[in-house]
């Protein structure tokens, strides 16, 4: 066996702990019977990974509900976390002013691992989706998403595709691989994104890339709002060139930053 080009095996304790923290999350808290049905384990050895993902601060117990809940300290890692990523430094308080200008939902997110995150959002619309910060999404569902793989290597894409394919959220998100490169082949012309009704039925958005200094998308900024409001030449002229304004201003100040950092060193 090639052992150099061999995939390592995963830990399979490791795996099951991240897959229990992921549970709780998305139940919002389970009892040990829950997780020991949900991870096909004896109640014993789930009792003993809760125990111990609580003993190192990564889960809770709730006495009252005799259930198991992520603990705070997630937030924790994941705030400080956000608060070092020059992205949402330079676009939080844009982001506040897209909000306010438009009068629609606005939101930051970034890549990572092949995955879109939410990293900041703020709406002044009372319209509300499935996104919240930290939400995990497919990139090529939604206007910020696309706008981001357009300004990476065609392979980089392919690779990301490869792996986590092209999920339909819709009957509007796109499936194929060839429709989405030539989307996104006319997003690196024009600089911004569309989603009609890709990610959620009766929403549009917009999306603009934030780019270092060789045009590669650290992230993207976006606006969204309802189909009915958001179209015509609100949607393919005056939103695409407050959002270039804005994400032309951020990438400056990205830009200066990593400049003053690499001096510092």
């Amino acid at each position: 066996m090639d052992r150099e080009n061999s995939q390592p095996r995963p830990v399979t304790t490791t795996q099951t702990a991240v897959g229990i923290i992921d549970f709780l999350k998305r139940t919002d808290g389970a009892s040990i019977a829950e997780v020991a049905e949900q991870f096909d384990v004896a109640r014993s050895t789930a009792h003993r990974h809760l125990r111990t993902l609580a003993g190192e601060g990564w889960a809770t117990r709730n006495e009252s509900e005799g259930t198991f809940e992520v603990s705070l300290n997630v937030f924790h890692i994941g705030a400080t976390v956000r608060k070092e990523n020059l992205v949402y430094q330079f676009a939080k308080d844009r982001v506040d002013e897209l909000a306010d200008r438009t009068g629609e939902r606005a939101w930051c997110i970034v890549e990572e691992g092949g995955r879109g995150i939410h990293l900041y959002g703020a709406s002044n619309s009372q319209v509300n989706t499935y996104a919240r910060v930290g939400t995990r999404t497919y990139l090529h569902q939604h206007a910020a998403g696309k706008s981001i793989l357009a300004f990476r290597p065609r392979k980089e894409v392919s690779a990301i595709v490869a792996e986590h394919g092209l999920e339909a959220i819709t009957g509007q998100t796109i499936t194929e691989e060839e429709e989405l490169f030539e989307e996104l082949e006319q997003v690196s012309e024009m600089g911004y994104a569309f989603n009609r009704e890709e990610s959620f039925r009766g929403l549009h958005a917009v999306g603009v890339p934030i780019c270092d200094d060789n045009d590669y998308a650290l992230g993207a900024i976006s606006v969204s709002g309802p189909a009915n409001r958001l179209k015509g030449e609100i949607l393919e002229s005056q939103l695409p060139e407050t959002l270039l304004e804005i994400a032309n201003e951020i990438e400056i100040n990205i830009s200066n930053a990593a400049a003053e950092q690499l001096a510092d060193e």
